[in-house]
């Protein structure tokens, strides 16, 4: 009903009766019927006079006894804001989209899950979430501009290779300024998060870990085969982060056993991937030990030689007490599959080898950190534990002490030492002076 009278004129609404179904379906025809009412100076002169009291200026109908309301001859802000606001939406969501892929949201997401299980190691029997929070935060910020560098210095290598060439900067979704822009900002924001919330250890270790990462691993891609090893040591960093973060900058023996698997781990996981994308590589310009292996048993032997040395770092978790005895075993059948994996690849270099191996070492990390996390072991300290617990623990040590009091001061007054001691007999019998010196015998 409203949406009828509003698209008529207004001489028709004008004399107040109601329209026959001739004229009805005249205006339904008719194409040039304005969508909105008529303001009044288009009524014919044949209307009846108005005063400035009249009806109509309120906004409504004269004559019509249903008081039908006359819309507003100005458009609605809503529907003009519909196309721009359908606009910002997409654009929103095209950088968005740019940025995720920019920062390589997926990888800083297992940096992030690293650097989480170190602070959780490194956290003792009590772990601060929030700070656990703060650390996974600024982790993630340092991680993304690491990544958006990376991204940043081989843009033109990254259009050569088809696996990369879709990328926001090769494909020119996205500027070089725009990236530099977002990589220094969320760099310089996570690095200050990290000194402000955790400590300067792990600031100092997030901000090294991506010169490292940005400065010298990606050009060394384009340089020599070594940038594998280096890569793996960016890698290892983020778990002594979070240890770092949590243990308030303090790094022990213990520390240093999730960082040595993920070192060691993701040099089969490289070669894997470096001999599935050799040719990819060989297209953008990179140095990888896959591409001067004809045969890919130099690759394949490299990789199961880092596989053997991930087995005893079970044991050496379970040996420093850092987790159960169960972990050492589940590590260990862990290893031994990975390690399987590797030898089926040493001995058929082929793709498909290639790909179980890195499909293995993808299962590898994740059961791993949940194994150590699920099996860890803490030492609580007296401040820890119950008041009750700690009550019994010092009646025990008091009556320790003084029990070996007690038996100091029998000793010290004990004639033990001022006994009179005399020569065997048969030590001293002459003429033998070649016989031992004469031992004596205590006799009360």
């Amino acid at each position: 009903m409203w949406r009828s009278s509003a698209s008529c004129p207004s001489k028709f609404l004008w004399n107040g009766s109601v329209l026959s179904p001739s004229s009805l379906s005249t205006l339904r025809s008719s194409r040039s019927v304005s969508n909105s009412v008529f303001p009044l100076s288009s009524i014919p002169a044949a209307a009846p006079p108005h005063s400035p009291s009249d009806p109509s200026k309120l906004g409504f109908l004269p004559g019509r006894s249903d008081g039908i309301r006359a819309l507003s001859s100005v458009p609605s802000p809503a529907a003009v804001d519909v196309p721009s606001l359908t606009y910002g939406v997409q654009l929103a969501r095209q950088y968005g989209r740019c940025f995720w892929e920019l920062s390589k949201a997926r990888l800083s997401m297992l940096v992030v899950a690293t650097s989480g299980t170190g602070y959780v190691l490194g956290s003792g029997s009590a772990v601060d979430f929030t700070g656990l929070c703060w650390t996974c935060a600024g982790t993630m910020m340092v991680a993304a501009s690491a990544n958006s560098l990376n991204q940043v210095f081989e843009v033109k290598n990254d259009a050569l290779m088809k696996r990369t060439r879709n990328r926001p900067l090769p494909s020119g979704r996205m500027t070089v300024p725009q990236a530099v822009a977002f990589a220094s900002s969320v760099g310089l924001a996570g690095t200050a998060l990290l000194a402000c919330k955790a400590n300067m250890m792990a600031a100092g270790l997030a901000a090294s870990n991506l010169v490292l990462y940005a400065f010298v691993y990606t050009p060394l891609k384009q340089i020599h085969p070594v940038n594998t090893w280096v890569g793996a040591v960016v890698g290892a960093i983020p778990p002594l982060l979070g240890w770092a973060a949590a243990s308030g900058g303090q790094i022990s023996l213990n520390s240093i056993i999730l960082p040595a698997a993920l070192y060691f781990w993701q040099i089969p996981h490289f070669m894997a991937l470096a001999y599935m994308c050799r040719h990819d590589y060989a297209a953008g310009g990179y140095k990888m030990l896959s591409l001067a292996d004809t045969t890919g048993r130099r690759t394949a032997l490299v990789a199961l030689r880092n596989c053997i040395y991930l087995v005893p770092l079970g044991f050496m978790a379970y040996e420093w007490g850092m987790a159960s005895g169960w972990f050492c075993l589940e590590s260990s059948v862990l290893t031994l599959a990975i390690a399987a994996s590797a030898f089926s690849f040493y001995r058929e270099p082929t793709t498909e080898k290639a790909r179980k191996m890195f499909h293995a070492s993808l299962l590898y990390l994740p059961i791993f950190m949940a194994g150590i996390l699920l099996h860890r072991q803490t030492e609580m300290s007296t401040d820890e534990l119950p008041s009750s617990m700690t009550a019994e623990i010092e009646d025990r040590e008091g009556l320790r002490s003084r029990n070996q009091a007690k038996k100091k001061e029998q000793l010290d007054g004990s004639d033990f030492g001022s006994r009179v001691r005399a020569p065997v007999a048969y030590a001293s019998v002459a003429p033998f002076p070649f016989l031992p010196a004469p031992s004596y015998a205590y006799y009360s």
